[in-house]
């Protein structure tokens, strides 16, 4: 990995960040899955409580030309600045960005089991409890599943700070709880 590629959100008085960040994380996550077999991984230097505006791509300067060469960001052009592919700074340090997937409430997951057949509206208040319920103050990206269709929130853990870079791949996501990204 020794390139990265900056794409902005530009504001907009008609489209929140919030809503432009999950328009052009759609389009990345299709064309990832497409195009990139797992060589590209994101970051997001304005992570806090919030994902930021910024989505950097990480990969080799061969992926990332490759990979824009798709015209993945059709449609988006005019809510964004992309920058050139560039090289990574000397000093750096690493981080992962992984999915992390939240079983939210007990009763979604009461219905849920009730809706599947795996259980009957009784054994379902049974067996889950409302101590199942889970809660995370994550950063997410509110996303479109492509098989489902369903709209859901894909939460966001960064790892602790790393000294050194580890290999892996990335999801369709371009994300990773293995494989590092740099950050600088």
């Amino acid at each position: 990995m020794d390139s990265y590629q900056e794409i902005r959100i530009l504001p907009d008085p008609e489209f929140g960040t919030d809503l432009l960040m999950a328009a052009l994380f759609a389009k990345l996550h299709r064309a990832l899955g497409q195009h990139a077999g797992g060589k590209i991984g994101v970051s997001f230097p304005r992570y806090a409580k919030k994902t930021g505006d910024v989505i950097r791509l990480h990969g080799t300067a061969q992926s990332l030309t490759s990979f824009s060469q798709t015209l993945w960001l059709k449609g988006l052009n005019d809510h964004i600045d992309i920058s050139d592919i560039r090289g990574i700074p000397a000093e750096v340090k690493y981080f992962c960005f992984s999915r992390v997937q939240v079983k939210s409430s007990a009763e979604r997951l009461r219905r849920r089991s009730v809706k599947k057949g795996w259980l009957s509206e009784e054994e379902a208040l049974e067996r889950i409890p409302d101590s199942k319920s889970q809660v995370t103050s994550l950063p997410f990206i509110q996303v479109k599943s492509l098989s489902t269709g369903e709209s859901f929130r894909l939460f966001i853990r960064q790892s602790a700070l790393r000294a050194v870079p580890a290999e892996g791949e990335f999801g369709a996501y371009g994300l990773s709880a293995a494989a590092t990204v740099p950050w600088f």
